[in-house]
């Protein structure tokens, strides 16, 4: 492709990571998913962006579909095209937005698997042995306490908990977006163990290293498999597993679906729908509450 072509995918990343304030993995996956778009244009001669028509990309979708791309991966790929192409014309580099009304294959809802609560009791009440354990439990407990995705816990900083008032601010959140959440009191109570005995070095962190860095992402997911082998958890557990069966408890305690997207931080209400076990009387009965024309005249 010319030049110029490829300088507009910079200048759209370099979009996301200023105004748009995208997190690092947001940004490194809109760059591999335009990258491996513009090879598909070159292959097929496509010299600058304003000759693409929505023929050659609904080819693009339909040829990563045969190579057996899932259709979760497609709706992002789409997602990112699109959105490159709606910045180029805001730019008033394209006259239409060629993706505009193209639809990637539809994915099938599966609900992630979740804990029971006995089952997220065997990790949280086990004894920590160490001052890492005393960190890890604090961990853990902050995941199901608070539902927090992965990178949200990582890039808490001390002062983003108020021990006091039982809350935290979440300011990485999906999207750049910031939120405030509670904090239950076992895992108030686990973190002040933590703090109690964490390393005294100048990182913010509220979760270190034995060395004083920072915790990574992939470091918590060991630490969490190391944690249910430990204590005899034959099944295979990920950090994710602990928000998932946050919201599911929640909304199944609860049955208000649009706190527990607050909570977790959803931006649309649908996908929390995903985690929601209401069963049919429960619909009913709030049907007959609610519903003008639905009350039953007394005899």
């Amino acid at each position: 492709m010319l030049p110029e072509a490829l300088h507009s995918i910079e200048s759209f990343l370099d979009y996301l990571r200023g105004e748009k304030r995208a997190s690092v993995h947001t940004v490194a996956a809109y760059q591999r998913d335009l990258s491996r778009f513009r090879h598909y244009c070159s292959e097929r001669q496509i010299e600058q962006w304003q000759q693409l028509e929505g023929a050659d990309i609904r080819l693009y979708i339909s040829n990563r579909h045969k190579a057996g791309i899932t259709a979760k991966s497609l709706q992002r790929e789409l997602a990112a095209i699109r959105s490159f192409f709606q910045h180029l014309l805001k730019k008033q580099l394209l006259e239409q937005n060629p993706a505009q009304g193209i639809q990637a294959p539809k994915s099938n809802k599966k609900l992630p698997k979740t804990l029971d609560v006995d089952q997220v009791a065997g990790i949280l009440d086990a004894s920590a042995d160490s001052v890492l354990e005393i960190r890890d439990v604090a961990i853990f407990e902050l995941f199901y306490s608070s539902g927090l995705r992965l990178s949200e816990l990582v890039m808490l900083d001390i002062h983003d908990i108020d021990l006091s008032e039982g809350g935290l601010k979440v300011r990485y959140g999906k999207g750049g977006k910031q939120r405030q959440v509670p904090v239950g009191k076992k895992a108030l109570d686990a973190i002040q163990r933590w703090l109690a005995c964490r390393p005294a070095v100048e990182s913010d962190a509220l979760f270190v290293s034995k060395r004083g860095a920072r915790l990574g992402q992939r470091s918590v997911q060991m630490r969490l498999e190391k944690w249910c082998v430990k204590n005899g958890l034959s099944e295979h557990i990920h950090p994710h597993m602990l928000r998932h069966s946050f919201a599911s408890h929640m909304l199944e305690a609860s049955q208000d679906i649009r706190a527990v997207q607050e909570l977790l931080g959803h931006a649309d209400v649908s996908t929390t729908q995903i985690y929601t076990h209401l069963d049919f009387q429960h619909l009913a009965s709030v049907y007959d509450k609610a519903h003008p024309r639905a009350k039953r005249l007394k005899d």
